[in-house]
């Protein structure tokens, strides 16, 4: 007589969290219950939307259950309810108590977007590239009461690389997320209890969340800087500058090592290949960017509508 299938829960809310929630449905585990948040007002009409998750969920004909918090008893008695062996966490948003965390026979696992214990929290993928980081990656971790301190079971790395941004970067850890949590419940079905590894005392940062207000650049700073803001901020909240005047959604520009004597902020030289901005330390090459109320448009669009942007940087040289 065959033994029972694995029985999980799983809970996630944003598309990051879609191919971990396929991955679980492929893997020969009965998924018995999805968890994700509340359906929020989204697009320009403010319409209720359900989460990336629960439509995915839907679509395969799981139960869906969308409680506004875990911390009730009767919140905590309905997921008990299911009987889970495992529940499985990828960026679902809600806290889970310790009495949450106890109800699994084999506990709760998070799919985390980070090498821990570096940027543990909300936003990884951006911190990571705005602090320069060479690497990145996953970490499939045993959840306890703190905030992403449990041991890690398994992990994947990453490189990051100049051409990376908020976008490419969380597809990347998306897939690769999927690819952990696939390796992880392969063993764990087969019998196997992975070892858990304690996350080292040192070298603990915190990933806050993003604030709309971090998009706008200072040319006072590094152009390095200022060029990871921009990749980091696409596609969300996207990097906001001012070009001769005009403030701007900046959506792609790259750093240049050169020397210059120009007030920052000013623009050095415009042409095709980009509008150079004077920076704090270096140039910071617009590529891409969005005018008020229009849509991301090339360098040369932008200069066809504002031709005298070649005539002031000429000046300004």
């Amino acid at each position: 007589m065959s033994a029972p299938p694995l029985r999980l829960v799983f809970a996630g809310t944003p598309e990051f969290s879609v191919p971990c929630l396929e991955a679980c449905l492929a893997s020969g585990a009965e998924v018995v219950a999805v968890y994700t948040q509340p359906d929020r007002p989204a697009g320009r009409g403010r319409k209720l939307t359900p989460s990336p998750v629960k439509q995915a969920a839907l679509a395969a004909g799981i139960v869906v259950e969308q409680p506004e918090s875990l911390k009730s008893a009767e919140a905590q008695r309905l997921l008990a309810a299911y009987r889970p062996d495992l529940m499985v966490v990828v960026a679902y948003g809600l806290i889970l108590p310790r009495k949450v965390l106890a109800i699994p026979r084999l506990g709760c696992w998070n799919v985390h977007a980070s090498l821990l214990p570096r940027w543990r929290g909300a936003a990884p993928i951006q911190r990571a590239i705005l602090a320069g980081d060479a690497h990145s990656g996953v970490d499939l971790m045993q959840m306890e009461a703190g905030l992403d301190t449990g041991p890690v079971l398994l992990e994947r790395r990453t490189p990051i690389s100049r051409d990376d941004t908020g976008g490419s970067l969380h597809d990347r850890l998306s897939a690769l997320g999927a690819d952990v949590l696939v390796e992880g419940l392969r063993r764990t079905l087969a019998g196997e209890i992975l070892a858990a590894t304690a996350q080292p005392d040192d070298g603990v940062v915190y990933a806050h969340k993003l604030d709309k207000a971090e998009a706008k650049l200072d040319f006072n700073r590094p152009a390095i800087e200022l060029e990871r803001q921009v990749r980091a901020f696409d596609p969300w909240p996207v990097a906001e500058g001012d070009i001769a005047g005009e403030p701007l959604r900046l959506w792609a520009a790259h750093a240049l090592d050169q020397s210059h004597g120009a007030t920052p902020g000013s623009v050095l030289a415009a042409s095709r290949d980009g509008i150079d901005l004077a920076c704090g330390e270096g140039v910071l090459r617009v590529t891409a960017l969005q005018r008020a109320g229009g849509k991301r448009i090339s360098v040369t669009d932008y200069l066809n509508a504002r031709p005298e942007l070649r005539a002031l940087c000429a000046k300004a040289l």
